[in-house]
């Protein structure tokens, strides 16, 4: 939809959608209230953070201006999730969770302003070809019963016949949209996107560390409160390491080294890092020290993951034709969505799992319901850790890309479905 109407146009739209859905769901009176805002979250939020991405991609092009934009960006997007966390603390414990949500209408206000005024379209890089309908709703339909797949198997188990019917439907229907993509005219994915080597690999790649990486999110969570009995904000506080090692990978490592090495050098090390540091989580107890386990395992996860994720982001989007550059973008962001996604069921599958059968061999003793929980979420800390270590290995053996040059980000190859726009 940004390469058809424009992605300032989708930017603003996006934004704003936010905003609004984020003010019914502060404001919701009931659960299907709140759900139905989460759900229209999840719309605009589609809509705006490809259009952003794909903003950058084609408005920066030289080689090492791209690196520092990429490196905020990532920065941003690395670092955002866990600055929530902590302002998310701060509402929840001394105003009330509707501010979790009503927080984003003021920023919204900001942002639009702050876009109207600064932000510009490059001409000729628009795409007029039709929405591909019948692509849309294969692949959405695919990815929810694959998602809900996932889910399921947390509730009925893994041989429930409803579990397996939607990864089959999945599986089927996602068939259907690739076949469906090599005979329309204008695919909504056209498959050179992701059938280039090192795109493909990255996509991978990210999505698959993105499932480990929400290991850390949720269970440290769960771990601080439920366990060390922190307030929510002292919960969100203790990531502040991962955040601080997290902008250093993305804004000082990545981007001084992304000009000089191809990036399978900086994403396979990266997620062996984060790799490590998932490791050492897998180690904790209900006794564990804070500063002595937790905050060297957060110092590796925000330094390998912002070292990788920077490169990876770049990558992904280097070397499209203009008329791709919101459908590259847009697969990042589908990468990470699905990824988060099944991390959270994956994870708290396998998380549920090894707690009850800790529990079981235990006697099912009820005192010992913390030791069991915390037995949990070290095993998924370790299912965490060998899906950083796939993605490290996806990354040095697909990713071929050597080091990038001086030539343009953006293939300047002209179409017969690129049309100037006016730049607002």
């Amino acid at each position: 939809m940004a390469d058809l109407f424009g992605r300032k146009r989708a930017f603003l739209i996006g934004i704003v959608g936010f905003a609004a859905a984020s003010a019914l769901g502060g404001f919701a009176v009931n659960a299907g209230m709140l759900l139905s805002a989460r759900a229209l979250q999840g719309v605009f939020g589609a809509l705006l953070a490809p259009a952003a991405l794909s903003l950058l991609t084609v408005t920066f092009t030289e080689t090492r201006e791209r690196a520092r934009a990429f490196g905020i960006f990532g920065a941003i997007a690395g670092g955002g999730g866990a600055v929530g966390l902590i302002l998310g603390g701060v509402l929840t414990e001394y105003l009330n969770w509707r501010w979790s949500l009503l927080i984003n209408v003021p920023i919204a206000v900001i942002v639009v302003f702050g876009a109207i005024a600064t932000v510009r379209e490059p001409e000729g890089t628009r795409n007029r070809s039709r929405m591909d309908i019948p692509g849309v709703l294969l692949v959405t339909a695919g990815l929810v019963s694959f998602v809900y797949a996932f889910t399921r198997a947390e509730s009925d188990g893994w041989g429930d016949a409803g579990t397996i019917g939607f990864f089959i439907a999945a599986a089927v229907l996602l068939v259907a949209f690739v076949i469906v993509e090599t005979r329309v005219q204008a695919p909504l994915l056209p498959l050179r996107v992701v059938t280039d080597r090192n795109r493909g690999g990255v996509y991978l790649s990210l999505g698959l560390s993105v499932i480990g990486m929400f290991g850390v999110f949720l269970f440290l969570t769960y771990y601080f409160q439920e366990v060390k009995g922190y307030s929510p904000v002292a919960s969100g506080v203790a990531f502040l390491p991962m955040v601080g090692s997290m902008l250093i990978g993305s804004t000082q490592i990545a981007p001084r080294l992304m000009t000089r090495v191809p990036a399978r050098y900086l994403m396979g090390p990266g997620f062996l890092v984060g790799a490590a540091g998932m490791a050492l989580l897998a180690q904790m107890k209900t006794d564990s020290s804070y500063p002595v386990l937790i905050v060297p395992a957060l110092l590796l996860l925000g330094l390998g993951m912002g070292t990788a994720f920077m490169p990876a982001m770049n990558l992904a989007t280097y070397g499209v034709e203009a008329r791709d550059a919101g459908v590259a973008s847009a697969m990042v962001n589908t990468s990470q969505q699905v990824g988060g996604s099944i991390g959270t069921a994956l994870l708290n599958t396998v998380a549920a799992s090894a707690t009850t059968s800790w529990l079981a061999s235990h006697g099912n003793n009820p005192d010992l319901a913390r030791q069991a929980a915390v037995h949990g979420y070290a095993m998924a800390a370790w299912w965490g850790a060998g899906l950083l270590l796939v993605s490290a290995a996806i990354a040095f053996v697909l990713i071929n890309a050597g080091r990038p040059s001086d030539a343009p980000g953006i293939s300047s190859a002209e179409d017969d479905t690129l049309v100037p726009v006016i730049a607002h």
